[in-house]
């Protein structure tokens, strides 16, 4: 287990990774973050080299997406609601009802939210592309100006 900490321009990025990829990802909470971590994490940057140039390169706009694996735990919905949150396109949002229409829970909306708020890896898995029904940027761990940031980062409309 390693974690590390990486400059970004919306603050410090802290994430942790085990031996399957990475676990945990928060910006600009280093006591919630350490809280998360595995007793034996070990800091170690040169175990993230490909986490850092990845969002280096979203950052500054070149990729959209993350290739590197991850090691997401959770309830088995949660991870139903994860692995959908990856299909929302870069430049759009759903809300909440159009996600839990995708995975076919088309009445669990408040569950699929909550599920959106459990994330580990908040940006990696885009939660940030999920609004409320009337356009309104609710939800969001990092806090709503950064979601606005990320989402016109990359060029979702915004009403």
């Amino acid at each position: 287990m390693f974690h590390t900490t990486i400059e970004t321009p919306i603050g410090v990025a802290y994430l942790a990774k085990s031996d399957l990829g990475v676990y945990r990802f928060t910006l600009n909470n280093e006591a919630r973050f350490l809280k998360s971590l595995s007793p034996n994490s070990i800091e170690n940057p040169a175990a993230f080299l490909l986490e850092a140039a990845e969002l280096k390169a979203y950052f500054e706009g070149k990729i959209t997406n993350f290739s590197f694996p991850l090691d997401m735990q959770g309830t088995d919905f949660q991870k139903r609601v994860w692995k959908a949150l990856l299909q929302i396109p870069c430049g759009q949002t759903w809300s909440y009802g159009q996600l839990a229409r995708f995975i076919g829970e088309p009445e669990a909306a408040q569950a699929v939210g909550a599920a959106n708020g459990q994330n580990p890896v908040w940006l990696i898995v885009p939660c940030h592309r999920v609004i409320g029904a009337n356009g309104d940027l609710v939800g969001y761990a990092g806090g709503i100006e950064t979601k606005r940031w990320l989402l016109q980062h990359e060029g979702a409309i915004l009403l």
